[in-house]
């Protein structure tokens, strides 16, 4: 051991094993350690070190075992073995080494997370880079908490199931939710299923960050259940002063994308008109103009300038179209006739839509004659 003895002498390894206080030899194992992962040594040379820190592994003194687990904790040099013997020892000496170690293989990191408990698999969800095997066994087995951690772990990957997993065991959860929202990327699927399970703030975070349909998004609008929007929303089309209440709505974070989907749904133009004109920070009468430009790149030019998500243009698209193409009589079924128009714009719109969502919509405009027909009657 040429290499190790240049920089730990002999009475470093005679203290390591015979060491008469746990402080004298964590001291020497600290040393040794720094030594085998920074030396460059010959595979006879690293064998024998190797040798040496599976003896550390099983000394009787928690202090030393820590001395090794918190030096090696990010070192390659530190072998498998002995990676998963400390793993399975105390906390204080297995969770560095869980978190960190770059030695352990997925079979590894998922039989940890299956006998581990909660404290392991919490620190299994902290590492700095996991498969989608071991995040599907964590989702399947762990707990609350550490399947909040991973969700909320970008570097995690998942599988699409693995996701839809963590929605169905803790579908409840708002710290799940909330991690599995504000992921940086989600699929499709988990978008719009995680649309109906969270409150309005998440919801508004999703429609900006995530991609939903268009078809998803019109749903959304023509559907809205929420009585706070609600309120907020017919609060937006009585308003005498349109130009305060949206700055107002501005200062308090709430004039959000699905706030002014959900007010053009119900037909409240002006207020809609004036929220745009108030996030794009162009005068009203501008902002009218490129709202009500009968080509299609004003509203697309002043929707951008705005802020708001290219992925709704198709929605706000078929709001404005349907304004358009009816008179508002002041009577009461004015808004029900109004979504009636703003399906069938979408319904035609040159955008191909699936089999399930044309069936959605259809079955729409029919609940919402059967209304009118009722109200009329």
């Amino acid at each position: 051991m040429a290499t190790t003895r240049a920089a730990l002498t002999d009475n470093d390894i005679r203290m390591l094993v015979k060491g008469a206080t746990a402080d004298e030899r964590a001291l020497a194992a600290h040393k040794l350690c720094r030594t085998i992962d920074r030396a460059d040594m010959p595979d006879d040379e690293r064998q024998i070190a190797h040798d040496i820190l599976r003896v550390m592994a099983t000394d009787a003194a928690e202090l030393v075992r820590r001395a090794m687990a918190v030096t090696l904790r990010n070192s390659p040099s530190l072998p498998p073995d002995v990676a998963n013997r400390l793993a399975r020892d105390v906390e204080s000496i297995s969770l560095p080494i869980i978190t960190c170690s770059p030695v352990f293989s997925d079979n590894d990191l998922a039989e940890i997370v299956r006998m581990g408990g909660a404290a392991r698999q919490m620190a299994v969800a902290k590492r700095p880079k996991l498969s989608t095997r071991v995040t599907t066994v964590l989702v399947e087995s762990g707990t609350e908490e550490a399947v909040a951690v991973i969700c909320a772990n970008d570097n995690a990957r998942f599988s699409d199931a693995a996701l839809q997993k963590a929605l169905d065991r803790f579908s409840k959860s708002e710290q799940v939710l909330q991690a599995v929202a504000y992921r940086s990327a989600l699929p499709l699927a988990v978008s719009e299923r995680l649309i109906d399970m969270v409150g309005d703030s998440l919801r508004d975070y999703i429609l900006t960050n995530h991609a939903l349909s268009p078809e998803r998004v019109l749903e959304l609008v023509v559907g809205a259940k929420e009585r706070a929007t609600i309120d907020l929303v017919d609060q937006a089309g009585r308003t005498a002063d349109p130009k305060a209440f949206v700055q107002h709505l501005n200062r308090v974070e709430r004039l959000t994308p699905s706030l002014l989907l959900r007010a053009l749904a119900h037909g409240h133009m002006t207020f809609f008109e004036w929220a745009v004109a108030e996030l794009a920070g162009v005068p009203h009468h501008r902002t009218w103009l490129m709202i009500h430009d009968a080509g299609q790149l004003g509203l697309k030019a002043i929707c951008e300038r705005a802020g708001l998500p290219s992925r709704l243009y198709a929605a706000f698209r078929a709001g404005v179209d349907a304004f358009h193409a009816m008179e508002f009589d002041g009577k009461t079924q004015d808004r029900e006739r109004f979504q009636e128009h703003m399906i069938q714009r979408f319904l035609t719109s040159p955008q191909s839509i699936s089999r399930d969502d044309s069936d959605y919509l259809l079955e729409r405009m029919d609940r919402l004659a059967r209304q009118s027909h009722a109200a009329t009657g």
